[in-house]
C-alpha cells in the first residue's frame, strides 16, 4: 500500500526540510511518495529539496516545478501525480509527529466506514468522548474542523471529488472539505499528530492566515458555495454568515490585544 504525501512549497527554505524528514521518518512502515510542489519559490527551497533527493535516494521524492499560482494550484498538481491508496496533506511549515500514519491507518483498518480523518492540532480538550468524532457537512458550515496537515484520505474521494478551486485564494480548503463532507464520511481523531507552524495559532501570524479580511472573504465564499449548491437552506445561510461575520471581528479583537 502506498501513501502519497503531497506538499506545496512556497520561499519554505527554512522548514521544508523539516517537514520532509517528518515524512522519512514515519515509524508506519509503507511505501511513500513525497510530492513536493514548488510553487515558484524565490529562495533556495528547491535546492534545499534537490540536496534531500539525493541524499535519500532510497526515498520516493518527485519534485514538480511551476510558475507561482497559489497553494490550490500546487496541491492540484500533487493530486495529479499521486499513485497512492492514500493521500496526506502536509504544509511546508508544518511537520508529523513520528507516529502519525501509523495511527491514522489504525483508525483507517479498524473503522472501515472512516474515508477522511483528519486530527485536532491542540491538546486533546477535557471534555472529549471518544477517540474519533464524526464531522458532518452541517458542522463544517459553522466551523471548519480540518487543518490541511492532519488529512489522511482514501484516493477514491480525490476520484469523485476533483480538485480544490484554483481560483479561490483564501480559505479554499473549506470549500473542498465541504465537498468532501457532502458525499463521504469525514471523521476527527482526538490525538495531536502534527507541529503546526512552529506551534502558531491557525491566525493572524504569518502565511495566508495572517490577511484575515481576505480570510473572511474566503469563508463566506464558501457559505455562498454551500448556498447555492443547495447543501444549507436560506436560515442556515444567513445563520452561517451571520456567526462567520462575529467571529471575524472576534478575531480581529485577539490580533489587536494578542
Amino acid at each position: 500500500m502506498k501513501i502519497s504525501v503531497i506538499i506545496p512549497m512556497y520561499n519554505s527554505e527554512s522548514t521544508i526540510e523539516r517537514a520532509i524528514y517528518s515524512v522519512i521518518n514515519q515509524t508506519y512502515s509503507s511505501a511513500y511518495e513525497v510530492i513536493v510542489v514548488n510553487d515558484g519559490s524565490t529562495d533556495g527551497s528547491k535546492d534545499k529539496v534537490s540536496t534531500l533527493m539525493s541524499e535519500n535516494p532510497r526515498i520516493e521524492i518527485k519534485l514538480i516545478n511551476q510558475v507561482n499560482g497559489g497553494v490550490s494550484k500546487a496541491r492540484n498538481a500533487g493530486l495529479q501525480n499521486a499513485t497512492g491508496t492514500f493521500i496526506a496533506f502536509l504544509d511546508a511549515d508544518d511537520e508529523w509527529l513520528p507516529f502519525k500514519i501509523a495511527k491514522q491507518i489504525s483508525v483507517f483498518e479498524q473503522h472501515p466506514e472512516v474515508d477522511f480523518l483528519a486530527a485536532i492540532i491542540d491538546d486533546v480538550p477535557d471534555n472529549h468522548e471518544s477517540d474519533i468524532r464524526q464531522i458532518t457537512l452541517s458542522m463544517l458550515i459553522y466551523k471548519n474542523y480540518f487543518q490541511p496537515s492532519t488529512v489522511m484520505m482514501r484516493r477514491t474521494i480525490f476520484e469523485s471529488v476533483g480538485f480544490f478551486n484554483e481560483e479561490q485564494k483564501y480559505a479554499e480548503e473549506g470549500n473542498y472539505f465541504m465537498r468532501i463532507a457532502k458525499l463521504f464520511n469525514c471523521f476527527l481523531l482526538y490525538q495531536r499528530l502534527t507541529v503546526y507552524g512552529d506551534g502558531k495559532i491557525g491566525f493572524g501570524v504569518s502565511g495566508l492566515s495572517a490577511n484575515l479580511y481576505e480570510m473572511e472573504r474566503g469563508e463566506l465564499m464558501n457559505l455562498k458555495f454551500a448556498y447555492r449548491q443547495k447543501y444549507i437552506g436560506t436560515l442556515k445561510y444567513g445563520v452561517a454568515v451571520a456567526f462567520s461575520i462575529i467571529k471575524y471581528f472576534r478575531r480581529i479583537l485577539i490580533v489587536k490585544t494578542r
